[in-house]
């Protein structure tokens, strides 16, 4: 080997042993310094365990990310996420100066808890999100996907403990990267379906400008052919009674235009059993109150019920500001009269008037 090829080695070699230092290095200091960005975020912190980068592929993995809240007793991270791809797009490779990536999560668990206490409750409050995000994933995003997600609503305090979700979610959101909101349109969009208590199908879509904290947007979804019995611990905990038999659909169209709210939440029942004379005077576990109640409960739903159709409906609007949104009790009690003595509902999109 003559000087010249010798010469030619050395700085090929420093480059690899350089290189090889990046690779094993590089996810010990983004490891590092992700757990210090998320140790302290308010109310809640958050955790790694690992993350993988690969240069060449512009890639990135983070395994193991749990954030949880600091002086809560909800007995369930706030969200977990077992595995997080990341991946920078080359086409265009920059949008404004910042990368532009796509990411997919998998598997990932986000958990609603309530209780009697705020250190029972865990709902996200306490901490400007999308500033941690932005903090710790400096990338604007171009398209998510979520694969098998779970958003749960836990209560673990209530008689009996209470555990709703949405498990088996596949959720895609786009154009998380536009810049600017055009007059009359939205800019981002997310889409997804998945099953509510692991049975009955849900769908859901949203429009809304990702730059603005949530001023403008539209919202849809529908659940169908929930077998009721499964409410029970929820029915049994809120509203101290439980389903005996029977199916359930829910509607829900919201649209919030500068911070203004409109829209409704229609549940529609079919073939619904909540009274049981001996299942519920006669059983130990039950009280005579609560068996009484029951009763009103079933009684009240067999007059209300539209007599040809056996099911039984009624429309909740929704108004007021996404702050503090107003659900009326007078107009969901008109709907309930409508569906008995009218019309029935069926499960279908209503049109919401834009009030714009």
């Amino acid at each position: 080997m003559n000087r010249k090829t010798r010469y030619l080695l050395i700085p090929i070699v420093l480059l690899a042993i350089l290189l090889l230092l990046v690779h094993f290095l590089l996810p010990v200091y983004v490891k590092d310094v992700l757990n210090q960005k998320m140790a302290s975020m308010g109310d809640y912190r958050g955790h790694v365990d690992d993350v993988d980068i690969v240069l060449w592929r512009g890639a990135y993995r983070m395994q193991g990310l749990e954030i949880i809240k600091v002086n809560g007793n909800t007995q369930a991270p706030f969200l977990r996420l077992p595995e997080t791809n990341v991946k920078i797009r080359l086409r265009p490779f920059w949008s404004d100066g910042v990368l532009v990536a796509e990411m997919e999560l998998n598997e990932p668990q986000l958990n609603f808890v309530d209780g009697d206490t705020d250190e029972q409750k865990q709902a996200g409050k306490g901490v400007d999100w999308r500033e941690k995000v932005q903090s710790i994933l400096p990338v604007l995003l171009d398209r998510v996907d979520v694969n098998k997600g779970m958003v749960a609503f836990r209560n673990f305090n209530s008689e009996p403990p209470v555990n709703l979700y949405v498990n088996e979610l596949d959720l895609t959101i786009l154009n998380l990267t536009n810049a600017k909101q055009q007059e009359g349109s939205r800019d981002a969009s997310a889409e997804g379906k998945g099953l509510f208590l692991g049975q009955a199908p849900i769908e859901a879509s949203a429009k809304f400008d990702p730059l603005v904290r949530m001023q403008n947007f539209d919202f849809r979804l529908r659940m169908t052919d929930l077998q009721l019995p499964r409410l029970n611990d929820f029915a049994s905990a809120y509203g101290n009674f439980d389903f005996k038999d029977g199916t359930g659909d829910l509607v829900v169209e919201a649209k919030v235009r500068d911070s203004q709210l409109s829209g409704y939440v229609k549940p529609l029942l079919r073939n619904v059993d909540v009274f049981d004379m001996k299942q519920d005077l006669q059983n130990e576990d039950k009280s005579l109150f609560r068996g009484i109640w029951e009763a009103v409960v079933g009684g009240s739903q067999q007059v209300l019920q539209n007599q040809k159709l056996d099911q039984f409906a009624t429309r909740v609007e929704l108004s007021g500001s996404v702050e503090q949104a107003d659900v009326s009790s007078f107009q969901a009690f008109l709907g309930i009269l409508r569906n008995a003595f009218v019309e029935a509902f069926s499960a279908r999109f209503e049109q919401v008037q834009d009030e714009r």
